[in-house]
């Protein structure tokens, strides 16, 4: 209890306070920098992936920034049972990008947006039985899936820093502009990120990103040939592109939700303490079963607005640590930002005719930053015989399917999709290794 005092303490603004105007925008905007980038990445990626064109591009990117703009207000006022109540903000998840691609592959957009509706479903269940999930889903397990999660995407994140696929079509993948571009925005962010100045570091990303983007530019490489008017405007339409149920694709989907709803409980968990409140209290019972209800629930809402997964995002509990701001009002502010932002189409368009070599240096070093948050999960564990060989199952199964995707030809359609992510089949290996090995030590 002490520590909790303490903590409370140290901020400047509590939980339920309400900060000047003046204030309230200025930690409103610190908090925009740090999720901007990393709410358009995914949108990005799997545009690219799926080589969907700049206005199909552009308006999923809007509506990724709608989504979590949405989902944000919803987690900080709580709806009833949905939501926290923290300084908690939504945006889009990158654990879902292997497995929406593989979606996207079979079926396309309306068969993403059917399993990114009806996997949510998952989500919103674990919030009701979440004591007897947390046994399931382990530390360690959650430590294998987001370890997977980071070096599963670092393939597509090379990809992109070689040129994309279409350098891959017109023999230019690899070549040295493409790569000189990726390493100056690499080299960017990590200038940027190692410095005292807490705004450069905050915006380390958004700084690279820009860089690279004039280097680029000045290089011939952005092309807007192809911008066409979108309107000023820009008019959410639910269901734009259709839904359809493919059972794979939401087992996919469903397993990492399933992880989602554990890591949303740790990032309640570490919110709620930087903010003060007692953990040993029927209301964190309650904050934290709305937290992850809220996840699942915004997830859908994503779903109907044509967005992908929405996740608490764990870097926004360091920056209420930096700025000693803890007021949920403030993420009402973060929420209002993000559905302008999303409701303007020229913010879609100038990200998505992005170079995919600049987008790449970005992503690059943002998934090897997942796999090794990853890593420090497992670390924090106690290392037994059981651990070792529930990861060394995991991550042989995982990484395999990844590495050598054929190794699944004489398998059914069906269980080909399934598990060709890397994500799903170490996820499932790390959930049953976990419950069946048993080792007396």
């Amino acid at each position: 209890m002490s520590d909790t005092n303490n903590l409370k303490k140290e901020l400047i603004y509590g939980l339920e306070d309400r900060p000047p105007l003046k204030e309230t925008l200025f930690a409103a905007l610190q908090h925009l920098l740090a999720i901007f980038v990393a709410i358009i990445t995914p949108p990005l990626i799997i545009a690219g992936a799926l080589n969907f064109d700049l206005e199909t591009t552009s308006y999923l990117v809007s509506m990724s920034l709608l989504a979590s703009g949405i989902s944000t207000y919803i987690q900080c006022k709580r709806l009833g049972p949905i939501g926290c109540g923290l300084l908690c903000i939504q945006g889009t998840s990158f654990s879902f990008i292997a497995p929406i691609i593989a979606a996207g592959m079979t079926g396309g957009l309306s068969t993403i947006f059917g399993a990114v509706i009806a996997g949510s479903f998952v989500e919103m269940f674990v919030s009701r039985v979440l004591r007897y999930t947390r046994k399931i889903i382990t530390p360690l397990v959650s430590g294998i899936v987001v370890t997977l999660i980071g070096l599963s995407l670092i393939k597509v994140g090379i990809i992109a820093c070689g040129g994309g696929f279409a350098a891959k079509a017109d023999g230019t993948f690899g070549s040295f502009d493409n790569l000189s571009i990726s390493a100056l925005v690499i080299i960017s962010i990590l200038f940027f990120n190692r410095l005292n100045n807490k705004y450069f570091r905050m915006s380390s990303i958004v700084l690279g990103l820009i860089i690279g983007y004039i280097v680029a530019y000045v290089f011939g490489k952005v092309d807007f040939s192809n911008v066409k008017d979108f309107g000023l405007f820009q008019i959410p339409i639910p269901f734009k592109y259709g839904i359809d149920f493919n059972i794979s694709s939401i087992i996919a989907l469903g397993i990492v939700y399933l992880i989602t709803a554990i890591e949303a409980y740790g990032d309640v968990t570490a919110n709620s303490l930087i903010s003060g409140e007692d953990l040993n209290s029927e209301k964190f019972t309650k904050r934290a079963q709305g937290g992850i209800l809220a996840d699942g629930f915004n997830s859908m809402l994503a779903g109907f607005l044509n967005s992908f997964p929405n996740s608490i995002f764990a870097q926004n509990n360091g920056m209420i640590q930096l700025t000693g701001v803890a007021s949920r009002y403030v993420g009402y502010f973060i929420a209002l930002f993000l559905v302008i932002l999303g409701l303007f189409p020229i913010v879609g368009v100038i990200f998505s005719v992005m170079p995919d070599p600049v987008l790449g240096g970005a992503t690059l070093l943002m998934f090897g930053t997942v796999a090794a948050a990853g890593i420090r999960i497992i670390a924090a564990q106690q290392i037994t015989r059981k651990s070792i060989l529930v990861m060394a199952l995991s991550f042989s199964f995982g990484l395999s399917v990844e590495l050598v995707p054929e190794i699944l030809n004489q398998f059914p359609d069906t269980i080909k999709s399934i598990f060709s992510s890397g994500i799903t089949t170490g996820g499932l290996t790390a959930i049953l290794a976990n419950i069946f090995i048993r080792i007396k030590d």
